[in-house]
């Protein structure tokens, strides 16, 4: 059976327009489906009409005590109520979920080396017997990226990374395809440019945009989870616009496609 995991950023759940956009695509989108969703937009703006200015380091947001609570606020109320409100309306059951939330996901704070990124988890355990549960029970789990640690700690946890390592655990029971969604057309050689996508990357063609400085900042820990996905059993990744979510799931050609291998091309 296939599993898509649909991962969606901060810069379409900021957007209502987008947003509603988004939500009917995925209402559409066959077969089991986990939505998996950020904020970080939304949790800025808050932050900052709160004083509580963001801090980030390689698209990687520091977060201390204060911004915890805003991402907590923000990721886990505000925006995962609304998606799961407006799912219902479009007759999806929707189940929203922190990784707390029946022991889900359970992380470890990151340890400071040469960043201290506060209270930011590291994804250790997936419950994946309580999300077949869900799934064989036609729900539609919505996961925010909040974790915990089981000694009481709620911890900021990359979007991303919730959504590769949901994809790869849950591949041990489903064929699992991973979307990441988000503003851009897919990886751009210009990224003023939508038209310069790059349709496949390899980890070869990574590292060399990587050294040209044509993938930087957020796109790194994006595009580092996909291939940590595939190695790991995932399927298929792509990474694209929101709206082109049905035609990736078509097979049609949009965004970029992730492959492992130079061999893999041809």
């Amino acid at each position: 059976m296939i599993l898509s995991i649909i991962k969606v950023g901060g810069n379409v759940i900021d957007f209502p327009e987008k947003l509603e956009e988004f939500l009917y695509l995925f209402s559409k989108f066959p077969g089991k489906k986990i939505l998996v969703h950020g904020g970080g937009v939304m949790a800025s703006k808050f932050g900052e009409s709160m004083g509580v200015m963001p801090e980030m380091v390689d698209g990687r947001r520091i977060t201390d005590k204060d911004t915890l609570d805003i991402v907590t606020m923000v990721y886990a109320g505000l925006i995962n109520k609304q998606i799961v409100a407006k799912l219902q309306s479009l007759k999806q059951n929707a189940l929203g979920m922190t990784g707390a939330d029946g022991n889900l996901i359970r992380s470890v704070k990151r340890p400071v080396k040469t960043i201290d990124y506060g209270f930011v988890g590291d994804i250790q355990e997936i419950n994946i017997e309580l999300v077949q549960t869900l799934l064989e029970n036609n729900l539609v789990p919505v996961i925010c990226a909040i974790t915990h640690d089981q000694k009481g700690q709620l911890l900021n946890t990359n979007a991303d990374s919730i959504a590769s390592e949901l994809a790869t655990s849950l591949s041990k029971k489903y064929k699992v395809n991973l979307y990441f969604c988000f503003n851009k057309s897919g990886v751009l050689i210009d990224e003023k440019n939508e038209q310069s996508i790059v349709p496949l990357i390899n980890e070869d063609i990574y590292t060399e945009l990587k050294k040209e400085n044509v993938i930087h900042s957020g796109m790194i820990p994006k595009l580092d989870n996909a291939f940590a996905a595939l190695h790991k059993g995932v399927n298929h990744v792509w990474i694209g616009k929101a709206e082109n979510l049905l035609l990736a799931a078509k097979g049609k050609l949009s965004g970029t496609t992730i492959e492992k291998h130079r061999y893999d091309l041809y």
